[in-house]
């Protein structure tokens, strides 16, 4: 069937095989050659940050702790953002393959927002373990129990899932026209939707969007508001000053976390419902803010921020992690030394075959 003008009235229904996705706008297959490179670096560190984040909180006993739980949440989100998104990116700047099935657009539309919800979702979730923390800190781990954690992780996930499920068959309903090329690398619900024939109401999808984006940018980010507004009604409280920088210093990097997020979010949704003369390349940009900085910069600020985890990615570079049953006990003794007050032991935590002996200045060799 041939796809039906754009402003043919009584358009006959029609959905394309393919959509095509954009790069970034005005370069030519050469060009995003050389500009893939910055992106996969973005990708390299999005992986291998969020990976060593989970794996060291895993192996960590001390950090089997209801905000290091959280955190794995938010590293795993960050990893699901990256899945959804590399392959069609790099596939685009790597190989020049633009196309893609209407069903494989419709499905990873789906998951790039699920994700996306539920990392709105883990954001608040901290800013809860926060407030928790600081305003009850007797009573932290009895409220953040573990069956309590995952409670919280089941319910946002099935909020994301539930209420997202209308997505995808709401844009099946549409009838499409001749035009079928996306702005972004990657698919996303209002790009889709203004694909439609111009005659074809899609006032259910603009509302249904709406009432998305308000319950999660808006309810969640009011909430988040709501929570460093108690923790920092808590703290001055609390005590002296330096005691409520202190208490506070320990949300700088959620902080961080919550504006590289939302504020690209809400920028791009701003400028699908509203900039309509907007550069596509702006457009294009912002995307790319939204869904891969965060992933890679998320690591790097809970890296730097968290003692904890700073120096656990310390003894794994170092390969000093510890190693149960493996140490032994060295007894270095000094020989020709005069008195015996001299001698001085020495224990060496480190797995060795053979017992050493030093005397000051000499070494002297059984």
């Amino acid at each position: 069937m041939e796809p039906p003008e754009p402003d043919a009235p009584n358009a006959s229904f029609y959905q394309p095989s393919v959509f095509l996705l954009m790069g970034i706008p005005g370069m030519g297959r050469s060009h995003h050659r050389l500009v893939s490179i910055p992106f996969c670096l973005l990708y390299l560190v999005a992986l291998l940050g969020n990976c060593i984040i989970l794996f060291i909180i895993g192996r960590t006993t001390s950090l089997h702790e209801p905000m290091y739980y959280f955190l794995s949440m938010l590293a795993l989100m960050d990893l699901g953002l990256v899945l959804c998104t590399l392959p069609t990116t790099l596939g685009i700047f790597w190989f020049d393959v633009r196309a893609v099935g209407f069903d494989a657009c419709l499905t990873q539309m789906y998951f790039i927002h699920v994700v996306s919800m539920l990392e709105s979702s883990v954001l608040l979730a901290m800013a809860f373990d926060r407030f928790v923390a600081i305003s009850h800190p007797l009573r932290y781990k009895a409220i953040l129990t573990k069956p309590t954690i995952v409670k919280i992780g089941l319910a946002m996930l099935v909020r994301a899932a539930i209420s997202l499920l209308p997505i995808p068959f709401l844009l099946r309903r549409l009838t499409y026209c001749s035009d079928n090329s996306l702005s972004h690398s990657f698919c996303l619900h209002p790009d889709i939707m203004k694909l439609a024939c111009k005659d074809v109401d899609i006032s259910v999808n603009v509302l249904y969007g709406l009432i998305i984006i308000l319950s999660t940018v808006g309810i969640d980010s009011l909430l988040i508001v709501l929570s460093y507004f108690l923790i920092i009604r808590t703290v001055i409280k609390v005590g002296p000053k330096g005691k409520c920088l202190k208490a506070l210093n320990t949300c700088v990097s959620h902080i961080c976390a919550v504006l590289i997020f939302f504020i690209p979010m809400i920028g791009l949704s701003i400028i699908h419902r509203f900039g309509n003369g907007v550069d596509p390349l702006v457009k294009a940009m912002v995307a790319y803010v939204y869904l891969i900085v965060p992933p890679a910069l998320n690591p790097i600020i809970y890296s730097i921020k968290s003692k904890q985890i700073r120096k656990a990615i310390w003894k794994l570079l170092l390969w000093k992690t510890e190693r149960r049953g493996q140490a032994v006990t060295v007894s270095v003794q000094f020989s020709r030394c005069e008195t015996s007050h001299d001698a001085v032991p020495w224990t060496v935590l480190y797995p060795v075959e053979l017992p050493a002996r030093f005397c000051k200045g000499n070494q002297h060799n059984d």
